[in-house]
């Protein structure tokens, strides 16, 4: 790529093609270069080698980078490319901000002690192990972010701007709107959905040139909630002696499912185990949420005071130190350990994942979508063992695949999203979704709104308009 841009916008996929996770947009006009996400590769082995190659551009040439939420898969990749030399500012809201710190701190500190346990124990095949960044580079990250309201018009460089509306997917989450050379393209990073417990609705997308929109649930409506699942779940595990455990993503989905257990032990539906949450980045994203509550946020419904008091008032069991954690890998009672991450990627799930799995009174409840490649997508699809650490792991505990706590939006409500723009856009841009996912989704939106809707390649380039 040269270090000078078009002299009409272009707008180029890096990322986030057929594939959930790697965002990166680029907009170029110019000598001007925004780059829209900074999303970590996870998942399939082939897509995380993408993390470890030269970035498509010198980061050094990129002027900002605009941020939808903090969800790795959209920022995580921001200490590589100050490592690499970027040096622009980083714009997002203040709570994107606060819990991209959270995130960032912890995916160095997991990056750090993957590579010590692979050079200790040697299950890595290079020598020696590295993290792909560590601690120093994430607080050499933090000075960029710019938090920015919603709907503030943010000067990027010669005509261009941008400014954020609310996505409520998680807390802080926004489609990014930005014009360039009297260009709209709108992203829409990850869209949330009307039945959040503790978010506001997306706003609806405003008329563009160009939407960029996700498609993780494209291909799928999500089904009628089964009030008695996790109910019906908890209980039969702890009636046989067996302990649950539940990978959950730290940001927005931790706090959901203790809302939920605190919902069922308050009914008296579940009965009351010790429960416990070991995941220090949950807990501190918990925090965030509770002050976003204190401030009196517009991106908090108008009940979510009751919903977030009732977890001030659920009895649990915060684990912070390595030795507590290491106590949960096996319970000597029956319990419910709430722990990150989600997709069963890394963390300190693994580990209960891997001293729990081979017991049949256990039960693992997944909580979200499993991306390709992950532990969680291979517990969700019947692997009777998975590698974790080196080795494989028998998988004779119940798996139990709860949908509930999604907060994507599925088919149905992104084509309804879309819908509900003042006017409908010239080109929609259908990413973030594995490939079978993104093809429906854009046959759909081509068929039912007669628009014209593609499925990009990794690395092509459009103009816009």
């Amino acid at each position: 790529m040269s270090d000078r841009g078009p002299e009409r916008p272009v707008l180029s996929f890096l990322g986030a093609v057929a594939t959930v996770t790697g965002s990166h947009f680029l907009v170029e006009h110019r000598d001007t270069r925004i780059l829209v996400e900074a999303g970590l590769y996870q998942g399939l082995a082939e897509l995380r080698r993408r993390n470890w190659e030269p970035f498509p551009l010198s980061p050094a040439s990129i002027d900002a980078v605009v941020l939808t939420h903090a969800h790795l898969d959209h920022c995580g990749y921001l200490p590589r490319l100050v490592k690499e030399g970027f040096a622009g500012t980083v714009t997002c809201t203040d709570h994107t901000a606060a819990l991209a710190g959270i995130v960032l701190r912890d995916s160095a500190h997991l990056q750090e002690e993957d590579a010590q346990d692979a050079n200790r124990l040697g299950w890595s095949k290079h020598r020696p192990a590295l993290p792909l960044y560590d601690r120093d580079d994430v607080e050499r990250t933090m000075p960029h972010f710019r938090p920015v309201a919603f709907g503030q018009v943010v000067d990027l460089g010669p005509e261009t701007a941008v400014r954020l509306q609310p996505a409520g997917h998680i807390l802080g989450s926004s489609v990014v709107v930005l014009e360039t050379a009297g260009r709209r393209v709108v992203f829409s990073g990850d869209l949330g959905r009307a039945s959040h417990p503790l978010l506001g609705p997306p706003a609806p997308p405003p008329a563009c040139d160009a939407l960029v929109v996700e498609s993780t649930y494209g291909d799928r409506h999500h089904p009628i909630p089964d009030p008695d699942l996790l109910a019906t779940t908890v209980t039969r595990t702890i009636r046989r002696g067996g302990s649950v455990l539940i990978p959950a993503f730290a940001v927005d989905r931790t706090e959901l499912v203790l809302l939920e257990l605190s919902r069922l032990m308050v009914s008296g539906a579940i009965p009351r185990v010790p429960l416990y949450v070991d995941s220090p980045m949950a807990l501190a994203a918990l925090e965030v949420y509770r002050q976003a509550l204190r401030e009196g946020s517009a991106e908090l419904r108008a009940d979510a005071a009751e919903s977030l008091d009732a977890l001030g008032g659920l009895a649990v069991t915060t684990v912070t130190s390595a030795a507590e954690s290491i106590a949960l890998n096996r319970p000597s009672h029956p319990c419910i350990i709430v722990s990150a991450s989600g997709m069963a990627t890394g963390g300190r799930v693994v580990h209960h994942l891997e001293h729990q799995l081979p017991d049949p009174r256990n039960c693992v409840v997944l909580t979200g979508y499993q991306a390709e490649g992950t532990r969680g997508r291979q517990l969700a699809e019947g692997a009777r063992q998975v590698k974790m650490h080196g080795r494989y792991v028998p998988v004779r505990a119940e798996i139990v695949q709860d949908v509930e706590f999604s907060a994507h939006a599925d088919a149905d409500e992104i084509v309804g999203w879309i819908s509900s723009a003042e006017s409908l856009p010239r080109t929609v841009y259908v990413v973030h979704g594995e490939e079978h996912a993104a093809q429906a989704l854009a046959t759909r939106l081509s068929r039912e709104l007669d628009l014209c809707a593609v499925v990009p390649r990794l690395g092509e380039r459009v103009r816009l308009g």
